[in-house]
C-alpha cells in the first residue's frame, strides 16, 4: 500500500494507525467491537468509510449470483424432469453427457473464450463493465458473467433433479396416483415436481458460496464493479479494511441466501407441512 520507498517511520506511522502493531487477539476483538457499532473502517485508497464502498459494489454481485442462479435453475430444472421421464433414452444420454461437460470446464475458462467469441469475434455483446444505468444496457452487460458462472451448476442440477425425480415417480403415492387415471404430465407437474424440485433449492442455497468464488473470476475477467472485484483490488494493495468487509459482506450474503433457500423449501415441500401437522 505504501510502495518500496516507503522508509520504516512512515511503515511503523501506518501501521500504529491502524492498529497492525497490536496483538492479533486485540486487533479482532476491536475489530468485531467496531463491527458491532457499525464501523467496518475506512478505505486506505479512497478515504470513505468501507460500508459506503461495499454498498456501491455489493448490488452488481447481488445480481450477477441472482442471473446464475436463475439460469442454472431454468435450463437444470426441466432439463433434469425430461431426462428423468425419459429414462435411459437418447435425450436422457445426451442430458447426462452434456451435464458432465459442462460441470468439468471451470468457469473462468467460459469467461474467456466466451468474451473471445462473443465480444472480440462477433461483437455481439460487451466484454466489460456492467451497464450505464438502464435495464436494458445492465441485462445486456450481465448475459456473459451470469453464464460463466452459472453454466457448470445448470449440469449439476440437471443430474440432482434427474436423480430425485427418479425415486419421486417410483414411490407409492405416484403409483397410486396413475391407479386413479391421473394423466403423466398431471402427476408430474402437481406431485412429483414440487418434492423433486426441494433439493435442489437447498443445493442452490448451499451453492451461492461457490457461486461467489467464480465470481471473483468473472468480475475480474469482465471488469465489473462487484464485491469479487473490489475484494481481489483490496488484497493486491493489501487495503486491509477493504479486504475484511468485502469478506464479511460474501459471508452476510451467503447466510441471506441458505436461510433463503430453507424458507423457500418449507413453502415449496408439501412434506414440511405434513410433518407439522403430525
Amino acid at each position: 500500500m505504501l510502495g518500496p520507498r516507503a522508509t520504516p517511520a512512515i511503515k511503523a506511522e501506518f501501521a500504529e494507525r491502524l492498529g497492525l502493531d497490536q496483538p492479533m487477539p486485540v486487533q479482532i476483538v476491536k475489530y468485531l467491537g467496531s463491527v458491532a457499532q457499525g464501523d467496518l473502517g475506512t478505505d486506505l485508497r479512497s478515504r470513505r468509510p468501507v460500508s459506503e464502498v461495499l454498498m456501491a459494489h455489493l448490488p452488481h454481485t447481488v445480481q450477477l449470483i441472482t442471473a446464475a442462479m436463475l439460469l442454472a435453475a431454468g435450463l437444470g430444472i426441466p432439463l433434469g424432469c425430461l431426462a428423468a421421464v425419459r429414462r435411459n433414452g437418447l435425450f436422457d444420454r445426451l442430458i447426462g453427457l452434456l451435464s458432465v461437460s459442462v460441470i468439468a470446464v471451470p468457469s473462468v475458462i467460459i469467461a474467456i473464450y466466451g468474451m473471445l467469441l462473443f465480444s472480440a469475434r462477433l461483437g455481439w455483446l460487451p466484454a466489460i463493465g456492467a451497464g450505464e444505468g438502464g435495464f436494458g444496457s445492465t441485462l445486456h452487460h450481465l448475459i456473459m458473467p451470469a453464464v460463466a458462472v452459472g453454466i457448470g451448476w445448470v449440469g449439476y442440477l440437471a443430474r440432482l433433479v434427474r436423480a430425485s425425480m427418479i425415486e419421486v415417480l417410483s414411490a407409492n403415492y405416484i403409483r397410486n396416483a396413475r391407479s386413479f387415471g391421473l394423466t403423466e404430465p398431471r402427476i408430474i407437474s402437481r406431485y412429483a415436481l414440487r418434492v423433486a424440485v426441494a433439493p435442489t433449492i437447498t443445493v442452490l442455497g448451499v451453492g451461492v458460496g461457490y457461486m461467489l468464488g467464480s465470481a471473483v473470476f468473472a468480475e475480474i475477467v469482465f471488469a465489473r464493479p462487484g464485491i469479487g472485484k473490489l475484494m481481489y483490488d483490496a488484497v493486491i494493495l493489501r487495503n486491509y479494511p477493504v479486504t475484511l468487509g468485502a469478506v464479511l459482506a460474501s459471508s452476510a450474503l451467503l447466510i441471506a441466501a441458505t436461510t433463503a433457500a430453507d424458507i423457500l423449501n418449507a413453502i415449496i415441500d408439501p412434506r414440511f407441512k405434513e410433518g407439522q401437522e403430525q
